[in-house]
């Protein structure tokens, strides 16, 4: 099956070389044109515009994942901005990058630590978020699932983000941390613009989860002192991996990332899943009367258009990726969307395929000790959102009059070169009788 999201973007082949991917909003609906023109001329490509290494090719972004003497992830959510580094000033820069890193936007969470800091905070989220915790959690899931689902489909249409959605990742992770009833619908208010606004005015400050931050701080303060049968008590009372407490700050900024970060895959991995079903009906079929294929569809929603675009690095000392030589101080861009149809690794890259074999080798949640630790909640909220969805309707299919018949399909996209979420998915329904 070709895939339907694969569009031709509206500037020609041969100008991609003036393109600035950074700021150009013609490729914020239509970034794959770009990805194969960067990946003829080579798995990794140094772009003219910025001091920056583009990895395409899959075994190549595979070795930068798992390099971390050599790249930091001190820039993994800004991307070559904001940085105090100039590129080639030392044979080795990482007593620069440990000098400047709280001055880094983002540079306080867990995404952009490196070792060994990394593996102890990582160990705290771990010991936050126990087997026991998760399965409860997941419980959760399915009566929410169809509490959101109640809210519209009598109503025979909503609009996939902000009818269901978002308010179901919200509520899911809320109840993971145990955050209390009455503050959850105030929550999602406090995010600030995802990372890698094209629009730098609007980038967030170093930490954009700080007044998330100062409600988990009173609830852990609290706690600390006034134990509870909940399970802010234990966020409270966790421990590092080796037995010592750590600061309630430290609990907070863990807490308040997951809370982030958990919301934002969960939305973008299941507006894509929905676009997917309702544009192909035959597909939808399949997984309906199958519902076992559920988790390789989602498999491979999350190949060919994963929630996040791009992941960056940077090159602590020279070093090569893929026979190109790249300097200390270099900014190393993970194109994941290309990476994922690297054609030496997936048979027909840009065909969505159920039941690909070697779907689950897809880098969408990257690798390494930076694997994104929410992917195993985004892909259970997902099951469950698909199987109550499956439950409930008839059918799921676009709304036209918002997206436009099969040849004049309109999407947009949220304007940013780090992630890839649409804005909108507006869905007709018919209600199961």
């Amino acid at each position: 099956m070709q895939n339907p999201l694969r569009t031709m973007g509206v500037i020609a082949m041969g100008r991609f070389d003036s393109v600035d991917f950074f700021s150009d909003t013609s490729l914020v609906n239509h970034p794959y044109d770009y990805f194969e023109w960067l990946r003829e001329r080579g798995p990794v490509v140094l772009l003219d515009q910025y001091p920056v290494a583009a990895v395409v090719g899959y075994d190549e972004a595979l070795a930068v994942y798992r390099g971390d003497e050599d790249f930091s992830a001190v820039n993994a959510a800004t991307g070559p901005f904001d940085l105090p580094f100039e590129v080639g000033s030392a044979p080795d820069i990482t007593p620069q990058i440990e000098e400047y890193r709280s001055s880094v936007p983002y540079g306080a969470l867990l995404v952009t630590q490196d070792p060994p800091s990394h593996a102890k905070s990582r160990g705290l989220l771990m010991g936050m978020i126990t087997p026991r915790r998760l399965r409860e959690n997941e419980e959760f899931m399915w009566t929410l699932a169809d509490r959101q689902i109640d809210e519209f489909v009598e109503r025979g249409r909503f609009e996939a983000i902000g009818d269901y959605a978002q308010p179901y990742a919200t509520l899911v992770i809320a109840d993971l941390l145990g955050v209390p009833d009455s503050d959850r619908d105030g929550f999602r208010q406090l995010l600030g613009p995802v990372p890698g606004q094209l629009d730098r005015s609007k980038q967030g400050g170093n930490n954009p989860l700080e007044q998330i931050g100062v409600y988990f701080f009173n609830y852990l303060t609290d706690r600390r002192a006034n134990p509870q049968k909940d399970v802010l008590t234990q966020l409270a009372q966790a421990r590092y991996p080796d037995g010592s407490e750590p600061s309630v700050v430290d609990v907070v900024t863990i807490a308040a990332f997951l809370f982030g970060a958990g919301q934002d895959t969960t939305v973008r991995l299941l507006a894509a899943a929905l676009r997917f079903l309702a544009e192909d009906p035959e597909l939808q079929r399949k997984v309906r009367k199958d519902r076992a294929l559920i988790p390789g569809l989602v498999e491979e929603v999350l190949r060919l258009e994963g929630p996040v675009k791009s992941d960056y690095r940077l090159a602590r000392r020279p070093v090569t990726i893929g026979g190109v030589e790249v300097p200390a101080g270099t900014t190393v861009m993970q194109l994941l969307h290309a990476i994922n149809r690297d054609p030496r690794r997936f048979e027909r890259p840009n065909e969505f395929i159920l039941g690909r074999k070697n779907v689950k080798e897809h880098l969408a949640f990257g690798r390494g000790i930076h694997a994104c630790v929410g992917a195993p909640l985004a892909r259970a909220e997902a099951k469950v959102s698909l199987e109550r969805l499956f439950d409930r309707t008839e059918d799921i299919r676009l709304d036209e009059r918002k997206h436009g018949p099969p040849q004049e399909r309109r999407f947009e996209y949220e304007p940013s070169f780090i992630m890839r979420g649409l804005k909108e998915l507006h869905l007709e329904i018919t209600p199961a009788r």
